[in-house]
């Protein structure tokens, strides 16, 4: 059998191996930044997750206090 070397490649065969790296690198750029996305989300969810605790935890040492407040009597007269 006798084939193509490398250097008798066809200009669509060239074509088509450019557009495959090209893609590939994209796909390299697009999960790098896929992957620094969910770094930030992560280290969101960590500080708001913070925030939530020390105020549930501040909420739960205060006294209760009494949302009605106290009931005034009436004055009979």
């Amino acid at each position: 059998m006798v084939g193509k070397n490398d250097t008798e490649r066809s200009p669509t065969s060239i074509e088509r191996a450019r557009k495959k790296q090209l893609a590939q690198e994209e796909g390299s750029r697009m999960m790098a930044q896929f992957q620094q996305e969910a770094v930030a989300v992560r280290k969101n969810m960590e500080r708001l997750r913070a925030l939530r605790l020390a105020k549930e935890a501040d909420a739960s040492s205060e006294p209760p206090s009494d949302a009605k407040g106290k009931k005034k009597s009436r004055k009979k007269a």
